[in-house]
């Protein structure tokens, strides 16, 4: 069993940054692929990018590509999401997620979040 607790999330102007981080229970935080989605009102949940048990490798969905890092500290049981050059279109809620293995669908994620909420202004 993970649990799992998102912070950072607020109101920034456009072109503004956002640090997200999760916050995982248990002992195997390692042994999961952590992802983070977003799902704004009326729309489907969305993939937002992804990193692998070791930290190396990294996936993003390509309306973040170039301004998301995701970053993990296996020692600190966190996960983070780090928003640059964010745009109004980028305000959802944001939760995070662990899996076993690496997709990039939200059912195949077996640990959530409650989600943070993130808006943008224009």
């Amino acid at each position: 069993q993970v649990q799992l607790v998102e912070s950072g999330g607020g109101l920034v102007q456009a072109g503004g940054s956002l640090r997200l981080s999760c916050a995982a229970s248990g002992r195997t935080f390692s042994s999961y692929v952590m992802g983070w989605f977003r799902q704004a009102p009326g729309k489907e949940r969305d993939f937002v990018a992804a990193i692998m048990w070791s930290g190396v490798n990294t996936y993003y969905a390509d309306s973040v590509k170039g301004r998301f890092t995701i970053s993990r500290d296996n020692a600190k049981n966190t996960v983070y999401l780090q928003m640059n050059s964010l745009k109004p279109e980028d305000t959802a809620v944001y939760s995070c997620a662990a899996s076993k293995h690496w997709s990039p669908v939200a059912v195949e994620y077996d640990y959530w979040g409650q989600g943070t909420q993130v808006t943008v202004s224009s």
